[in-house]
């Protein structure tokens, strides 16, 4: 028997950082987007122990010891239901590596879900969040989907009205950013500054609720996208070229380096992505709707 889990990638229409706090976490107003860009973890049961495995772009990036999210997940929920964490987690990766987008943890919530389901332990939907939260900041999010705003270090969760799709071009960058490098440099950048504690915006929330991309588009905000154009300048070239394209919006996804452009349409979709490839800025391309279903099993 085995148990696959899809779970998705997530783009952040507004990411609000407060100053660092005395436990080293920023207060954070994170508005995630559930994106179809997706993992898949497939949990199968094992009698040597904890083992992953993983398949897909950029495979060789992913760290198959315990440091990985999925294997901590499996180790969290075993923990908690007093039981050996005998599982073989396969990740076939299709989020960017390292790329501002929540992979890791998309890999932590579906195994976490797929070992769930595996072991039959039943856990609530209040206690799987609890792990989640205790994995990492992104990690309840990839387990809800949809869209939700993410207060304190992003990890308390209120699910947002949706009220239409919202079309994406993601260019992959040449090489991956370090989320606490991005946020040590966010912090290097704000030094000395008094900075306000980070709210939701209303007009974010407002053009989610209604579908209106124009709208989201004037809006959308990434207080990470100066730290990560200061570690990664070429990105700039990046988001030229997608504007160029007739992008509505262009800004670097979380802490990037991948860059998301909103389009129109799924046909301005298609068109931006194709000068985005040809542009010469960026390795690869794809394209995406939201808001899409979190964690869901498969078989």
């Amino acid at each position: 028997m085995s148990v696959t889990v899809r779970v998705p990638a997530k783009v952040n229409v507004q990411l609000a950082v407060g100053a660092a706090r005395p436990d080293g976490f920023h207060d954070l107003a994170n508005v995630f987007l559930a994106v179809s860009l997706y993992d898949e973890v497939t949990a199968t049961p094992a009698a040597d122990g904890l083992r992953v495995t993983c398949e897909g772009p950029d495979a060789g990036q992913v760290p198959l010891d315990r440091t990985n999210l999925a294997a901590r997940a499996a180790e969290a929920l075993a923990a908690r239901y007093g039981r050996a964490p005998d599982v073989h987690l396969h990740i076939a990766k299709d989020i960017p590596v390292a790329g501002g987008m929540a992979g890791g943890s998309a890999d932590g919530a579906g195994a976490l879900l797929a070992c769930d389901a595996l072991w039959g332990t039943g856990a609530s939907r209040e206690e799987l969040l609890e792990i989640c939260a205790g994995l990492g900041s992104d990690v309840p999010f990839s387990l809800v989907g949809g869209a939700a705003l993410g207060t304190g270090r992003g990890e308390r969760l209120a699910e947002l009205e949706v009220g239409g799709d919202f079309h994406w071009v993601f260019a992959l960058a040449a090489r991956g950013l370090s989320t606490p490098a991005v946020f040590r440099e966010f912090d290097r950048l704000g030094e000395g500054l008094d900075l306000p504690q980070p709210v939701a915006d209303q007009a974010v929330l407002d053009a989610l609720a209604k579908g209106d991309a124009a709208a989201l588009a004037v809006a959308v905000t990434n207080d990470l996208q100066p730290a990560a154009l200061s570690l990664f300048p070429e990105l700039s070239d990046t988001l030229a070229a997608g504007r160029a394209a007739g992008a509505l919006a262009a800004l670097v996804s979380g802490s990037g380096p991948t860059t998301a452009f909103l389009a129109t349409d799924a046909r301005s979709a298609s068109d931006i992505a194709g000068v985005l490839r040809a542009s010469g800025t960026c390795r690869d391309v794809r394209t995406a709707v939201g808001a899409a279903a979190g964690a869901t099993v498969l078989d």
